[in-house]
């Protein structure tokens, strides 16, 4: 696990409903964090099969609300030259990433070269974010219900192997079903940290440093790590201002 070589920006949203404007505050911080008036906003609706609702909904919030130029990367709806996709990601001033099934999200980033992009984004500046899928595929590992997707009702939350821009596994929605208990079953024994996240908070990675911010009061972000005396779930402090990341890591 590296943690020095963080050098970009990300906004992991452990969940909240965007239509609804559970996670406006962190949406508006996702547009700061651009430090443009009117910054290009690309929506990438992946793991959703471009749902068009939810495109709608993203350029309601980011664009009339927030005051975004909106577009949107339809993997699943249209087709496109390797061109067209690395002009939509490289002119974004910001790069949001929506929810749905995880596992086939990442399939198709990675058979259209998306993925690679992504990471240049990151590398160059860009600000990325996403909630649920949206912020599983910025770390190493994911607790992902993607099997939810394929089985007709008996299924598991699965490990999977995500892009690894980001140290350690993570989990959203970590206050919803038995993700808590089912968390901690699958970091135990398997030597890498966990950032958990609840719904309507999310913890901002900025330039070896981190934040994080929530529009509940009972919404948390923790750090859950295997050790000799078993599973440890710590809360992660919300600060005003931003901490320096191996604090993050280093309890771990």
């Amino acid at each position: 696990m590296k943690v020095g070589g963080i050098m970009g920006t990300i906004v992991v949203i452990g969940g909240g409903e965007l239509i609804d404007l559970e996670t406006l505050e962190m949406d508006r911080e996702v547009v700061k964090l651009t430090q443009k008036a009117n910054p290009k906003a690309l929506f990438i609706p992946t793991a959703s099969s471009d749902a068009p609702g939810y495109c709608d909904t993203f350029n309601k919030v980011y664009g009339e609300i927030l005051g975004c130029e909106t577009s949107h990367l339809l993997l699943v709806s249209q087709t496109y030259t390797h061109e067209e996709i690395a002009e939509l990601i490289i002119s974004a001033d910001l790069i949001y990433v929506g929810g749905g099934y995880t596992r086939k999200m990442l399939e198709i980033w990675k058979n259209t070269g998306v993925d690679a992009l992504l990471k240049e984004a990151y590398n160059s500046g860009t600000i990325l974010a996403g909630l649920s899928a949206g912020s599983i595929c910025w770390f190493e590992y994911g607790h992902s219900d993607s099997e939810a997707f394929d089985d007709q009702g008996n299924w598991q939350y699965i490990k999977l192997e995500a892009m690894g821009i980001l140290p350690g596994i993570h989990c959203p929605h970590y206050d919803e079903d038995i993700r808590v208990e089912d968390f901690s079953r699958m970091v135990k024994g398997g030597g890498i940290p966990g950032i958990a996240v609840d719904n309507n908070c999310a913890i901002i990675y900025k330039d070896n440093e981190y934040k994080v911010m929530s529009t509940r009061e009972e919404a948390k972000a923790y750090r859950v790590m295997d050790s000799e005396q078993g599973v440890v779930v710590t809360q992660i402090e919300e600060h005003p201002s931003y901490r320096p990341l191996h604090e993050l890591y280093s309890a771990l």
